[in-house]
C-alpha cells in the first residue's frame, strides 16, 4: 500500500510526461502487489462457511468506494482550488491505511503465527457443527 500510495503522491510534484509516466508506473507496481491480497485477505481471516458472504461484503464495499471515493476527491481539489490535493489525499490515505494495518493487522500464516491457526481450527470445527 505504501508503494502505490508513493506512486500517487509523487503524481502531484512531477511536471512533465515522463515524471507521471514513472510515478503511475510505481503506483501500478504497488497496486498490483496490493490488490489481489485484498480479497485473499478477506477469505484467509473468514471462517469457511461465512467465506462466500464475507467476500461479497468486501465487494460491496470496495465498489461503493470506487463512487464515494471519486465523488470525495473532486470535492477536496475543488475546495483546495487544485488537482494536486486530490492526489496529495490519495497518498497520505494509502500511508495512513497501510500504517493502521502494519499496527493494527495480525498475520494470519499459520507457520508465522501457530496461535492464529489454532484460532482458526477451532472456529471450523463450530461452524461444521
Amino acid at each position: 500500500m505504501w508503494i502505490c500510495g508513493a506512486g500517487v503522491a509523487s503524481i502531484a510534484i512531477g511536471d512533465n510526461a515522463l515524471w507521471w509516466a514513472v510515478s503511475a508506473g510505481i503506483a501500478g507496481f504497488g497496486m498490483a502487489l496490493l490488490y489481489p491480497n485484498l480479497g485473499a485477505a478477506v477469505a484467509d481471516i473468514t471462517p469457511p462457511a461465512w467465506r462466500g458472504s464475507a467476500i461479497g461484503i468486501y465487494r460491496f464495499w470496495r465498489d461503493l468506494g470506487y463512487g464515494i471515493g471519486a465523488l470525495g476527491l473532486g470535492l477536496a481539489a475543488h475546495l483546495a482550488g487544485a488537482l494536486e490535493a486530490a492526489f496529495w489525499f490519495v497518498g497520505l490515505s494509502m500511508f495512513i491505511s497501510g500504517a493502521l494495518l502494519y499496527f493494527w493487522g495480525e498475520e494470519t500464516h499459520p507457520r508465522l503465527n501457530p496461535e492464529h491457526s489454532a484460532f482458526r481450527e477451532n472456529e471450523a470445527e463450530k461452524s461444521a457443527k
